[in-house]
């Protein structure tokens, strides 16, 4: 069944690439609320196409947020059940001026498709998508196993309309077992399966000095100021070497087995190269007693992603402003819980405030760690899938990233979730000139092919 599929796969293959390149198109940036219509022209359009590939009871769902597509195909008696995730929402394109191409007109050069979305996730999702055609397509109408489908539109700012469903709609996704196309290899080639990712607590803090804005000249020396105090209190939320300074943050860390440390060990990476090529810095920093991928997979960090307040324009003009902000995250492992880390941040935030100031704390979203293991039949039927296209062992890693619907389908659903991505660490995922790999692109098709077949042989 799969060989005629991943033929089927292979005949419509520049199809396939032109699609996704509509899909693309649409700048459904789900941060920004120009871009609303957009968002939910992507729903629609994801929609329609997963009801033209012969899925059954697609909706759109609406609610507070940006909209959930949902669909589902049932009729593979006594096989399990797969839940396939995805997100339709990209993060925004600025800078612009770092683009080669439109950030929203897809481009293909040297055998990359550049575009907002092009790897994460509209890439992915569709990898899915035309892995369902082809085999309903291929065979009469009918797949190797049950499949409902769930994908969304608010994974970059948070998923909270997903989270809700999936809490309040547990019968409406039954399933034995999740694929979550979101990830990416470790190295070009190289076939993988994340089992693991860091938690996150995204907040925002607020430092009001006076009731408004005031002269530094006629105030000055006497005012205290938000900008001084909010540098004064980031500073003091980690040491020089990297280490968070939050009274018990770390009590709950769960240390790496021996035997992941020495499968992480194995992995071709290159430390120098890692630097220079894919981040670009001077140096790396952080915890000088972890390996860089323990640092990035397997250590709770804390960064500040932006700081806001008083006068940025051209000129001068001389104020002291009456409150500061900033945006500020901490990455979380396993056994870390959002609630915990956010009332410690919390708590100590008001110890070290300075005086003259006040502080306010907003949690705006979070998401717990996950580990999966490696035990359960889905993930082999996984491995022997990506043998078969890749014709390589695969490997397994975490991620340094979140992806909050993993835990909540742990949790919510009892269901262990399949990470297998298609990206390289160097696509740019965020960054000006994202880019997905469009061989990885195809052969993430034949893969994600044979392992519906192979998980329905279970």
């Amino acid at each position: 069944m799969s060989a005629d599929a991943v033929a089927y796969a292979r005949e419509n293959s520049a199809r396939f690439l032109e699609e996704l390149k509509d899909l693309l198109r649409i700048p459904s940036v789900s941060t920004l609320p120009e871009h609303k219509r957009d968002v939910e022209a992507a729903a629609q359009w994801v929609a329609d196409e997963l009801r033209r590939i012969g899925m059954k009871h697609v909706e759109v769902i609406h609610g507070d947020g940006h909209p959930l597509v949902y669909a589902d195909w049932l009729h593979a008696e006594g096989k399990p059940t797969v839940l396939c995730y995805a997100h339709y929402d990209v993060q925004p394109p600025d800078p612009l001026d770092e683009w080669v191409s439109p950030p929203f007109e897809p481009t293909e050069r040297n055998g990359n498709l550049y575009a907002r979305g092009a790897v994460d996730d509209k890439g992915q999702l569709y990898i899915e998508v035309k892995a369902l055609e082809s085999l309903l397509k291929s065979h009469g109408g009918k797949l190797p196993l049950n499949v409902r489908v769930l994908f969304e539109g608010e994974e970059e700012v948070g998923g909270e309309q997903i989270a809700k469903f999936v809490r309040e709609h547990p019968e409406r996704l039954e399933a034995d077992f999740a694929l979550v196309c979101d990830t990416e290899l470790f190295a070009p080639e190289l076939p993988t399966l994340c089992v693991g990712l860091r938690g996150m607590i995204y907040t925002e803090l607020e430092v009001r000095g006076a009731k408004s804005d005031l002269h530094s000249g006629v105030y000055g020396g006497a005012a205290p100021n938000p900008f001084v105090a909010l540098a004064q209190i980031i500073a003091g939320l980690k040491d020089r070497d990297g280490k968070i300074l939050i009274p018990g943050f770390y009590d709950d860390v769960q240390v790496p087995s021996a035997d992941e440390l020495k499968a992480w060990r194995s992995l071709p990476f290159d430390e120098e190269e890692y630097r220079k090529s894919e981040m670009g810095a001077p140096e790396l920093v952080g915890e000088k007693d972890y390996s860089v991928l323990e640092r990035t997979w397997a250590r709770p960090t804390l960064d500040v992603h932006g700081i806001a307040g008083g006068f940025t324009g051209a000129g001068a003009k001389t104020v002291i402003p009456a409150k500061a902000t900033a945006k500020i995250s901490m990455r979380l492992v396993p056994h870390m819980t959002p609630e915990t880390a956010f009332r410690q941040y919390r708590e100590y935030v008001e110890k070290i405030r300075p005086a003259g100031v006040t502080v306010g704390v907003r949690l705006i979203h979070s998401g717990e760690p996950i580990v999966v293991g490696t035990d359960n039949p889905y993930i082999g039927a996984a491995t022997r899938a990506l043998k078969t296209v890749w014709g390589k062992d695969t490997v397994f890693i975490r991620s340094g990233g979140s992806i909050p619907i993993v835990g909540d389908f742990e949790k919510h659903l009892k269901i262990p979730s399949v990470m297998m991505g298609f990206g390289l660490p160097d696509d740019g995922l965020h960054a000006p000139n994202e880019k997905f790999h469009i061989a990885n692109f195809h052969r993430g098709i034949e893969s994600v092919i044979r392992f519906f077949e192979e998980a329905g042989s279970q």
